[in-house]
């Protein structure tokens, strides 16, 4: 349950920073409708939302991931968020971040982004589920 809020608030907080950028980029055009007065979304947007990716469906794919971005891996209901673990075949990429359970709430793995570039992830559960699939991180 606990997994199911933390989604559910991930995903209205992203909701609230989009709505937040598009009333800020709103308010900073002029009147004048030239697309040149306006304010660019890389240039006052701050870290974007996460990539939100189910386990089960990773296996073969490749996931995009913007620079300034991670990438959320949502673990199967029931699986425990702790003990998946992960073989990075480029570690300049990305690095791999440890799913945790602090007591009152459920925190999924992720990858968080380095440098602009493709690698191989082989993540685990340690038993007997093993993904493999490309991250390809990008400007």
């Amino acid at each position: 349950m606990s997994r199911i809020r933390t989604r559910r608030g991930r995903a209205i907080a992203a909701l609230a920073a989009a709505v937040a950028l598009t009333a800020a980029l709103a308010g900073c055009a002029s009147g004048s409708g030239s697309s040149s007065d306006s304010a660019s979304p890389s240039a006052s947007a701050g870290a974007l939302p996460p990539v939100i990716v189910e386990i089960e469906d990773l296996d073969g794919t490749t996931v995009e991931v913007p620079l300034d971005s991670e990438v959320d891996l949502v673990v199967a209901e029931g699986d425990d968020v702790t003990v998946w673990v992960a073989e990075i075949a480029d570690p300049t990429i990305v690095e791999f971040v440890p799913g945790k359970d602090d007591g009152s709430a459920q925190f999924n793995p992720g990858l968080q982004p380095l440098e602009v570039g493709q690698t191989e992830v082989v993540l685990s559960d340690g038993t007997s589920k093993t993904v493999t699939f490309t991250v390809d991180v990008v400007e």
